[in-house]
């Protein structure tokens, strides 16, 4: 079994958009033998990328969902998760981050670190996912992966151990010089599948020593064994060098650095080789869970459970992803300890309910393969397994439960309603399947309108999801004007008190609360806290759930413009209770009357808006007239950089400004401008802007 885990490999390949990380897993599975053929991204020779299996995938030429395959390389396995690159599909790269063990993390040799590769970092410190880099696109014009690296250790923060040196640039570039063997690497034949070493070229001996004095350099700081065989005057053997640089990686002391064209078949099969000597195994990682069988005082840390890869172990696992397919309900699970059977059934931590787990396969883009069981490390699906994203599953004598993956807010929503009121039901269906699958959809009703909305993380998010709603549910539907999605926030605390007395003749309703809203910081990972400072046994213990999930509900639909109201913790310090007259039902009604009419009209509310970090790419001859443009929309450029005629414009935009930028950046460059964006959190709206808002939506935007 450990040997089994010790050649195991969970991995993710993550990137910008258009950095090539679904061509790069094209080859991979080729060079590992699990294709037989290549095919494009973009469908061209009408069959489209394995692991993009989604017809909307293959029209557009975009990876929207996470696909999941495993191959096998010198003896290693590989379970391989390619992710979206688009901003608006980032839940699929936090979701698969969140229950990978290492990853790598693709950077175009012309474009360096991009929006999405910023947030894909951070996403990667958040789970302390290790990863490798690999600078793609070599053979590109304009290609310096100098320029790549000096941003990563300046955008990224990286310690960066270069493994590589390119032999040649653009259309030049014909291998790579491998620092860790001193070797020159070539690829040959009409797909690059035959490796070739050789002796390093006479002109970049000089070039290759001192780069590899340098990487001897970076490792020897993060590893105190390599130093000493440096310091002795001894040259470090080639296992020496690998073992210090997988032991650093694994560490976060250091990031490794490879490079290659996909597009050309060059260094995939170095990249591969640094995946199993680089990336930690299941058992190089550790996993914690939390254990639910100790309780936990108001405001401590939960108790964690240290989780171990045996088999034998009590069973626990975390379904990561849900989706429909033509097989049904999919969920996809990772088992951290223990084994998965076929037929058994486990207890879902978050519901207390038991799932039996019918039917188990193993998953290879849009391919299944049935399997009798999964150990720990595994990663599969369950076909007909009924749960949300996030849950865990366990087996008896086992209480514990994984922590959660982190949802991004929807920052836009529109209006959508069935053309003909026969399919409306088919509408519903299809809403709730997306909002099952996919966490950052959301839909309701308006209050105010009465009208069906969907929210997403931005227009192609949800133009893919009506896409579907039109064609895969065979289902017409009117789409409304895109809406921010806005959000209100109190600027002060308010001490509260009030009480429910109401006599109707029969049983009576009494309710006494006693508390303070606080403002949250600004840059609280929550949007709502409570906090039980009740003693002496004031308030029925029974009641206290009641209480928090009404404080929470008042908070979905605020009194300036029916948004959500969020930076708000509920501390509930007394209160009072009537043995006869007091219910869930009276306490519910108490905390509405009190929201309503006592707490929130004294907060002070202000609006917030969503605010994006924008990243735009144009000739340098219209950088002027784009930085003036994103003055108006009140933008705040935070850098411009010009590089070979091409200007890079990095700026904070309000998302509302932004809705109709896509044409207008064509307009502005004569077709020629690009830009990425990517959530960067809320900000309060100006007092000029939060009154035009609230003017528009009709309804009043000032408390007394």
């Amino acid at each position: 079994m450990s040997t089994r885990l010790q050649r195991l490999r969970n991995i993710g390949i993550s990137a910008h958009i258009d950095s090539g990380k679904t061509t790069l897993t094209e080859r991979m599975l080729y060079y590992c033998g699990r294709i037989h053929a290549m095919h494009d991204v973009r469908g061209a020779d009408g069959h489209g990328a394995t692991m993009d299996s989604d017809p909307i995938e293959r029209k557009r030429g975009i990876t929207i969902q996470s696909a999941v395959t495993s191959v096998d390389w010198n003896g290693h396995t590989f379970q391989v998760i390619d992710t979206p690159g688009h901003v608006d599909f980032t839940v699929e790269v936090e979701r698969s981050l969140r229950v990978l063990d290492g990853a790598v993390l693709v950077l175009c040799s012309v474009g360096g670190v991009q929006s999405q590769s910023l947030t894909v970092d951070r996403q990667m410190r958040r789970y302390g996912v290790p990863r490798v880099a690999f600078i793609n696109k070599m053979d590109r014009i304009g290609a310096n992966p100098n320029r790549v690296i000096d941003q990563m250790r300046e955008r990224l923060n990286c310690n960066v151990a270069l493994l590589q040196l390119p032999i040649g640039l653009e259309d030049h570039f014909e291998g790579i010089v491998d620092l860790v063997t001193m070797q020159a690497v070539y690829f040959d034949g009409e797909f690059g599948q035959r490796v070739r070493r050789e002796c390093i070229p006479t002109n970049m001996l000089a070039e290759a020593e001192a780069a590899r004095g340098e990487l001897l350099e970076v490792l020897s700081l993060a590893d105190e064994e390599l130093l000493e065989v440096v310091l002795a005057g001894k040259p470090p053997t080639v296992d020496q060098v690998r073992a210090s640089i997988r032991q650093s990686t694994i560490a976060h002391r250091v990031t490794p650095v490879l490079m290659g064209t996909a597009f050309k078949n060059k260094g995939v099969q170095e990249l591969l080789d640094a995946v199993a000597y680089y990336l930690p195994s299941p058992l190089d990682r550790q996993v914690w869970a939390i254990d639910l069988s100790k309780r936990v005082e108001a405001g401590a840390a939960p108790a964690k459970q240290l989780l171990t890869s045996d088999v034998n172990s009590p069973l626990v696992a975390m379904a990561f992803k849900t989706t429909v397919d033509r097989f049904g309900p999919l969920t996809f699970v990772r088992v951290y300890q223990g084994r998965i059977n076929r037929g058994e059934a486990y207890l879902n931590t978050r519901t207390g309910k038991r799932h039996r787990f019918p039917r188990l396969v193993r998953i290879h883009a849009n391919n299944h393969v049935d399997i009798d069981a999964a150990d720990a490390g595994d990663l599969l699906g369950v076909v007909g397994l009924d749960c949300a994203q996030g849950d865990t599953f366990v087996s008896a004598g086992c209480n514990v439960a994984m922590e959660n993956i982190l949802v991004a807010e929807p920052v836009m929503r529109l209006s959508i309603q069935a053309q003909r009121h026969e399919d409306s039901d088919k509408l519903a269906k299809a809403l709730e399947r997306f909002r099952r699958q996919d966490p950052t959809f959301h839909y309701g009703v308006n209050q105010e309108s009465g009208e069906m909305e969907i929210a997403g993380m931005g227009q192609l998010h949800l133009d893919v999801y009506i896409e579907r709603i039109r064609e895969e549910h065979e289902c017409a539907v009117y789409v409304g004007r895109p809406q921010v999605a806005y959000k209100e926030r109190p600027t002060r605390d308010v001490e509260f008190e009030y009480r429910l007395k109401k006599q109707t003749g029969g049983p009576g309703q009494f309710a006494h609360i006693v508390g303070r809203l606080e403002v949250l910081p600004e840059d609280s990972e929550v949007d709502f806290e409570f906090q039980d400072k009740v003693v002496g046994g004031q308030i029925d213990r029974a009641f206290l759930p009641t209480i928090r999930e009404s404080f929470q509900d008042a908070l979905s639909c605020g009194p300036l413009g029916q948004f959500p109201i969020v930076g708000v913790r509920i501390v509930l310090t007394d209160g009072e209770q009537h043995e006869k007259d007091s219910s869930e039902f009276a306490f519910r009604q108490c905390v509405q009357e009190a929201m309503r009419h006592v707490i929130l009209p004294r907060a002070g509310l202000e609006l917030l808006e969503p605010v994006m970090q924008l990243e735009v790419e144009v000739p340098s001859e219209y950088q002027g007239g784009v930085a003036g443009n994103l003055a108006r929309k009140r933008g705040v450029v935070k850098a411009s950089t010009v590089i070979d005629g091409n200007c890079r414009i990095e700026a904070e935009v309000p998302f509302a400004e932004l809705l109709d930028y896509a044409n207008e950046i064509r307009s502005l460059t004569q077709g020629k401008g690009t830009f990425t964006m990517t959530p960067n959190g809320y900000r309060a709206t100006p007092k000029r802007v939060q009154d035009d808002v609230l003017a528009h939506a009709g309804m009043n935007h000032q408390l007394a």
